[in-house]
């Protein structure tokens, strides 16, 4: 089994900072919403999302029988596969252990594209050549997870328009897109209209801390896909709870906007000392960080009481990248504060 971040369950009494979580939290207004919804769920939830898909729309500015609701981000990519079965993929690594996952439950040939670190594990400019006239599908993260770092956009709009050429679908993981200060210039959504070849994912798990509750969504104009993805899925596949607060969350504006304004200052705080450590950072679009660091740093920050995301266990990567999430300024201080002991204690 893949390890992720987030295991608190079998690490009790760490600060996390391996799950890319919004420190804020849950907004109260979706804590509520999901609280009051359990009196209803004696019932089997709408299986159509119907009030859901409505928010969803007007929240994203898109028709709601383009959109696909599903248990997390993971149900939407699974459900995603086996609807499409693909036979012959595009995967830059290190990436979303998922797509392989599901790439792979259906039998799928997966070509990796190795970012490289002389690079900055950015997407190049030659990647458009690779997609060719046999090329299923292309899953692409942006920002990408773990490495943090946005595609150039003008490179995603030639990627899509490559897509729509070869008949190739682009899966396009914008999950961390709320976090972004400019994220009207950071997206595909515009272009989701005129190109039915691509197909954006996003999820309430990260911006609204709706991580347990398990909410994601994917937005593509080719409605068949979207027909296809119900028949594949498994019957009430969003729970009551969840369909709440996901409405609940979709008209959470303030929330969204003060968030990002807390989780750049913090972002700020934290870039600041790991560059005081010495520590080479790569990307942090989002609201997570990724650096190099000496092999063991995450088992040496644990032992100080904190959870980091040691990478190594992603493809294209090995020991010594790590990843941590922006969180409030009172962690933070104390994490830079035991990073500052440690360099001391190993000068």
């Amino acid at each position: 089994m893949h390890k992720h971040g987030g295991d608190i369950y079998r690490n009790q009494g760490l600060v996390d900072y391996s799950a890319n979580i919004n420190f804020r939290g849950m907004p109260e207004s979706v804590r509520q919403a999901a609280k009051d919804a359990i009196d209803a769920s004696v019932w089997y939830p709408d299986p159509q999302c119907e009030e859901l898909k409505a928010a969803i729309a007007e929240k994203e500015g898109v028709p709601a029988e383009w959109i696909f609701c599903g248990n997390g981000a993971a149900d939407v990519i699974f459900s995603l596969m086996l609807a499409v079965k693909p036979q012959k993929a595009l995967l830059p690594v290190p990436s979303f252990y998922e797509y392989r996952q599901a790439l792979e439950s259906v039998d799928c040939k997966i070509r990796e594209i190795v970012l490289k670190e002389e690079e900055g594990f950015c997407l190049q400019e030659s990647f458009v050549d690779e997609i060719s006239a046999d090329t299923d599908m292309v899953c692409l993260c942006n920002p990408n997870n773990p490495t943090g770092q946005l595609i150039d956009q003008k490179r995603l709009e030639r990627i899509a328009a490559r897509c729509q050429e070869t008949g190739t679908y682009l899966f396009l993981d914008e999950c961390f897109h709320d976090f972004l200060e400019a994220g009207g210039a950071h997206t595909l959504l515009p272009q989701v209209k005129e190109n039915q070849k691509v197909f954006v994912l996003r999820a309430f798990t990260k911006m609204y801390g709706m991580a347990g509750l398990r909410l994601g969504y994917g937005i593509c104009s080719d409605t068949d896909l979207i027909r296809r993805m119900e028949q594949v899925t498994q019957p009430w596949n969003v729970s009551v709870p969840a369909q709440a607060a996901g409405i609940a969350a979709a008209k959470e504006q303030e929330f969204v906007a003060v968030s990002r304004q807390k989780i750049a200052e913090q972002k700020k705080l934290l870039l600041a000392g790991l560059e005081v450590a010495g520590l080479k950072v790569y990307g942090s679009a989002a609201n997570y960080i990724f650096f190099r660091a000496e092999p063991g740093f995450d088992t040496r920050m644990y032992r100080a009481g904190f959870m980091v995301r040691n990478c190594g266990n992603y493809d294209g990567l090995t020991e010594g990248f790590y990843r941590i999430a922006v969180r409030g300024e009172a962690d933070n201080r104390t994490f830079l504060q035991a990073l500052q002991d440690l360099e001391h204690r190993e000068g």
